[in-house]
């Protein structure tokens, strides 16, 4: 095959690939939360909060001696404090809290913060969580206190 040739087919995959991008994929979307607070900020965003029920998931089953539950709801989503990016601090960060309903009918408490541009790469955000009462390593201190 010719380089014209080749370049022009990399070229058409690369459009069709690009075309199949644009389709709507709900079903990665597990997460339903219900804000009774009315605040629609980075606490309340939901690939923030569809990362915690992914990470949760993979969590209870991957940790010893968890009971084998998953996040169904988000209540009472509220932003404790926000530190934004500056010359002493480059990094970001937004702290929150929530109750969280689980699969066996109870609540917990939880808390989280979300880093600006700490995703993979320095693309997107990271998030780090601790539900009060799953956290069997200390992790982020007794009762979450690191998250708060």
């Amino acid at each position: 095959m010719s380089r014209v040739a080749s370049t022009l087919f990399a070229a058409l995959i690369g459009l069709g690939a690009a075309g199949l991008g644009t389709a709507s994929t709900q079903a990665a979307d597990l997460a339903v939360y219900s804000d009774n607070s009315g605040y629609s900020g980075m606490c309340s965003n939901a690939s923030v909060l569809n990362r915690i029920t992914s990470r949760f998931a993979y969590q209870v089953r991957h940790v010893p001696n968890l009971p084998q539950v998953a996040i169904s709801d988000f209540q009472g989503i509220h932003e404790n404090r926000y530190l934004p990016a500056s010359e002493d601090r480059p990094i970001g960060r937004t702290y929150c809290g929530a109750t969280v309903l689980l699969s066996d009918g109870s609540d917990r408490s939880i808390w989280y913060l979300v880093e600006e541009g700490m995703g993979f790469a320095s693309i997107g955000n990271n998030v780090e969580f601790c539900v009060s009462g799953f956290d069997r390593w200390y992790v982020y201190n007794g009762h979450c206190r690191v998250l708060r």
